[in-house]
């Protein structure tokens, strides 16, 4: 019986431990979530399934460590990390430790390489599940799947439609071929390699290209968001679009066919919904309208 451990959260981590539970010869000795998070998918699963569920507030503790290695874990799987794992819990598991990251390692190590994909511009991007070192998302390849990245794609359906389910299917993918000793490691080429600190709440520039603006705002949509003045109210904008536009209008707001659109000469940003500071998103064009704005209100 191959013993397994799981360190993660969010409902990819649940997933991915719904998953495991399905494979032959396979058993889950622990879940490791972070605390304090009650409602966390992951926690829930392995409450639900009476699953051993440990929680730390920090795993480099000794607390941690020490309770990891009483575990005697085979196979380590990192599903949806945001702590630093220590080495000393990396390098103890006989048969490793394998970690999900969504891009094309070695392109967009970091935290937010979602999002970093989408603002890029860039038309692909993937999941890597990889051997996790001493380094950030450094480690040596084990396996890789590509997606596209669509024209009106989010940050959100990029994650949801495609990154998630497809990082789920990888995950059991390379479990079962690290159990059958035919899991490879391709060490990683540094030449490619790009790194992107966590993605923030961006302010929309409207001096830029309008492909830029465009990438920018569904780079932040859901989180953490894009930001603009209306008529000097911060508002974060969400479900955008991109179109062609006759109209030749720069940085001013277009109102047609009850919608409200931003004029960036030849092309339009298309306005989805809105959030101002403190409030929910609602429908860009009513709240447009309930706040009595025109064609001339200030932008920026």
């Amino acid at each position: 019986m191959n013993r397994i451990a799981i360190i993660g959260q969010s409902a990819f981590g649940a997933e991915v431990a719904s998953e495991i539970s399905k494979i032959e010869n396979v058993k889950i000795v622990g879940i490791i979530t972070p605390s304090n998070q009650d409602k966390d998918p992951l926690y829930q699963y392995g409450i639900k399934e009476k699953l051993n569920v440990l929680r730390f507030s920090k795993l480099k503790s000794k607390e941690a460590i020490n309770i990891f290695f009483e575990l005697n874990v085979d196979l380590l799987v990192m599903a949806y990390v945001t702590d630093i794992v220590p080495l000393e819990i990396i390098n103890n598991p006989s048969k490793g430790t394998i970690q999900y990251h969504p891009s094309l390692l070695p392109a967009h190590r970091g935290p937010s390489s979602i999002n970093w994909a989408v603002i890029n511009g860039d038309k692909k991007t993937g999941i890597t599940i990889f051997w996790p070192d001493e380094g950030l998302d450094t480690g040596p390849i084990l396996l890789q799947e590509e997606v596209e990245i669509s024209n009106h794609d989010t940050t959100g359906s990029l994650y949801f439609n495609k990154l998630f389910p497809v990082g789920v299917d990888s995950m059991i993918k390379s479990i079962k071929l690290v159990l059958k000793n035919k899991a490879p490691k391709i060490k990683q080429n540094e030449k490619n390699a790009t790194y992107e600190s966590w993605c923030s709440a961006q302010e929309i520039n409207w001096d830029k290209p309008s492909n830029q603006i465009y990438n920018i705002i569904r780079g932040c949509d859901p989180q953490p968001g894009a930001w603009t003045n209306i008529n000097s109210e911060k508002v974060f904008l969400y479900d955008c679009k991109i179109s062609d536009s006759n109209n030749k209008i720069n940085k001013k707001f277009i109102i047609k066919n009850k919608e409200i659109s931003i004029g960036l000469n030849d092309k339009k940003i298309i306005l989805g919904r809105v959030k101002p500071v403190g409030g929910v998103k609602v429908n860009a064009y009513e709240w447009f309208m309930s706040k009595n704005l025109t064609t001339n209100t200030k932008l920026g």
